[in-house]
């Protein structure tokens, strides 16, 4: 009994597995042949520019405040060192915050790319999906984004038959 059971769960397994298809995409590749893509990548990187000198600003007049007080911290009475040292306090957090609001988790930054990449990448799963569904592909895997596909044959890329399914052509 055990041997038929063996038997059938190798016989099924197997035909299982031989009928899948599988099929890969290069998001990277695919993003960029997108033109919205990259005009949303280019003000991406002019906000993060002007944030980030914005941020470096900030830190800049705190470290001049810093090393004047430090020079003058020994001619100042107690109080005006502290109230001083209450001022850089602030100061640092404030620059602190301002770089959280820009560029922390939930900051501005993180916004404004699911505002201005999110539709985009939404369109690139959309017409993949499509392509997959068209093709019957059990699994799609992504090359780009950090993933664990360490060798695919390029005859099962399929990323240039979901850029025609976006409408957009040419290689």
């Amino acid at each position: 009994m055990r041997l038929l059971v063996l038997c059938c769960f190798i016989l099924f397994g197997t035909s299982f597995a031989m009928s899948q298809k599988y099929a890969y995409i290069d998001s990277d590749y695919i993003l960029g042949k997108v033109p919205e893509y990259k005009e949303a990548k280019d003000k991406l990187d002019k906000l993060a520019d002007k944030w980030t000198k914005e941020i470096e600003e900030r830190y800049e007049q705190v470290k001049l405040k810093k090393d004047n007080f430090i020079r003058e911290e020994v001619l100042l009475p107690d109080d005006e060192k502290n109230k001083r040292k209450q001022e850089l306090n602030q100061l640092e957090n404030e620059a602190l915050d301002l770089q959280k609001l820009r560029f922390g988790v939930n900051g501005d930054y993180f916004k404004k790319r699911q505002e201005l990449v999110k539709p985009i990448q939404d369109r690139v799963f959309d017409a993949m999906q499509r392509v997959a569904s068209k093709r019957n592909y059990t699994f799609v895997f992504d090359k780009a984004n950090q993933s664990n596909l360490v060798y695919a044959d390029s005859k099962f890329d399929i990323s240039d038959e979901v850029l025609k399914e976006m409408g957009i052509t040419g290689k």
